[in-house]
């Protein structure tokens, strides 16, 4: 899906180009994810919204870069390369790893006076509450437990061994990243806040999404679901239709 860079771009796919949105959503993937996890939500969503989604290195077509494994690094990254795309409105969406990855690039982008319309903030604790995990540092086997335990590979490919000692290297770095992050203290975004979650979740209790509240000085919403860690899977519907309400309230 190379082709759908945008202009050459490695960390950005837009997958339906959509010239006459008014509103611009960026969506930052799990850990282990890749770009083309949100291709449905992008088809869904266009025209009305023009749809990035962000590719991290070390898999798919950047398979052959240097894995990240620092949400600061990542957030500084994407920040630079979203700046350009700001002559829209922008609404961010992380789902996991990918939530605490759009608070720090909101953060950034509010530091340059570019405040988001939102954020939502899928399966993931707030940025303060913090929680003991060591799966990266766990073997090969250790972290394809894990991801059978969440769902959150698709079948086919947890049971394809070859592709899967492929994609590990880049799982790894994921959730180094996302285990060794540390909120550091600072002001609460202006962004408006949506945090979103399964009721079955092992990584994520209502308490720990409800924090999320602590992290804006604008409005926010707690919503839960039926389901785990990938409830977004099943109830794909609902969320887009949450993401569609907040982008029929920009004006053209």
């Amino acid at each position: 899906m190379s082709a759908n860079r945008v202009d050459g771009n490695l960390w950005i796919r837009r997958y339906h180009p959509a010239p006459t949105a008014a509103v611009r959503l960026v969506c930052l993937p799990h850990a282990g994810g890749s770009a083309s996890y949100f291709f449905s939500v992008s088809k869904e969503l266009s025209p009305d919204f023009d749809v990035l989604a962000v590719q991290y290195p070390g898999r798919q077509d950047r398979r052959g870069e240097r894995c990240i494994d620092s949400i600061a690094e990542l957030a500084d990254e994407v920040t630079a390369e979203l700046l350009p795309e700001t002559d829209l409105p922008l609404v961010l969406f992380g789902h996991s790893m990918g939530a605490t990855l759009a608070f720090e690039v909101a953060r950034r982008l509010e530091r340059r006076g570019i405040v988001p319309v939102a954020l939502f903030a899928s399966g993931r604790r707030a940025p303060s509450h913090n929680r003991d995990e060591g799966v990266h540092r766990g073997s090969d086997e250790e972290i394809i437990a894990e991801l059978k335990k969440l769902s959150g590979t698709q079948a086919a490919l947890l049971g394809d061994e070859e592709i899967l000692r492929m994609v590990l290297p880049a799982i790894r770095s994921d959730y180094k990243a996302a285990e060794t992050y540390r909120y550091v203290d600072g002001p609460p975004l202006s962004t408006p806040i949506q945090a979103h979650f399964g009721v079955d979740d092992p990584r994520v209790s209502r308490e720990e999404a409800a924090a999320w509240a602590d992290h804006t000085t604008g409005p926010f919403q707690l919503h839960s679901y039926p389901g785990g860690h990938f409830y977004l899977n099943d109830e794909a519907p609902r969320l887009i239709e949450a993401i569609a309400k907040v982008g029929a309230s920009v004006g053209p």
